[in-house]
This record gives C-alpha cells, structure tokens and sequence, in this order.
C-alpha cells in the first residue's frame, strides 16, 4: 500500500507562480515512477508530468512544458511540480499518482496504469 498527500494548491493571478508536493509513504519511495494529472470539471483527468524513480527520466504534456518542472526528493519521499507561468486554463485539482511496475523505470503517461492516487489539491488560476 502507498499513501499519497498532495499540497500546495491555491488561488493565484495569470501569470504567478506554485509549487505542488505530493509526500508518500508505506512503501519504498525510490521504487516506483510517479506522475501529476489534472482534472478540471466536467472533463477527464489528464497527465501533466511525470518522472522515473530516480528522477533521470522525465515526461510533460506540451501544454506545460517550459512552464511546469516536475522533481523528486528520495530522501523525504515527496515528489513536487513547480508551476510558473500559470494561466487561467491550468484551473484544476492536481491529482499525484505512483506506478509501482517495472521498477519506477517507465514513466507513464495513462491514469489507468498509476496504482495509487492521493486525494488531489485545488489549482484556480484567475485572468
């Protein structure tokens, strides 16, 4: 079992700064891959970012890229998503997932392969 936190969300202007984290714990941090989705209302959740367990291998969906940097921290077991350049379309609840197959080697870009998901923090970017 993994349980996920995620932290960090908030109301932010166009163009402002956050920086999400998601901490886990109850099972080896540095064994699984972990990503960041999104999901705004009435649409699906959909991937952001994610990265392998060391952190050598990571992936972003184009909307994001150059904006969003996704990171991870073994030591604390906590994997972060640094968001600058906000715009009033990132509006969602970010959502962390852990992929514990294949040794954290892959990163995945499909919810339906992440095992584990934390319970998600707001992001409102306002114009």
């Amino acid at each position: 079992q993994v349980q996920l936190v995620e932290s960090g969300g908030g109301l932010v202007q166009a163009g402002g700064s956050l920086r999400l984290s998601c901490a886990a714990s109850g099972r080896t941090f540095s064994s699984y891959a972990m990503g960041w989705f999104r999901q705004a209302p009435g649409k699906e959740r959909e991937f952001v970012a994610a990265i392998s367990w060391s952190g050598g291998r990571t992936k972003y969906t184009d909307s994001v890229k150059g904006r969003f940097t996704i990171s991870r921290d073994n030591a604390k077991n906590t994997v972060y998503l640094q968001m600058n350049s906000l715009k009033p379309e990132d509006t969602a609840v970010y959502y962390c997932g852990a992929d514990l197959s294949l040794g954290g080697l892959v990163v995945k870009i499909t919810p339906t392969e992440y095992e584990y998901w934390g319970q998600g923090t707001q992001v409102t970017v306002s114009s």
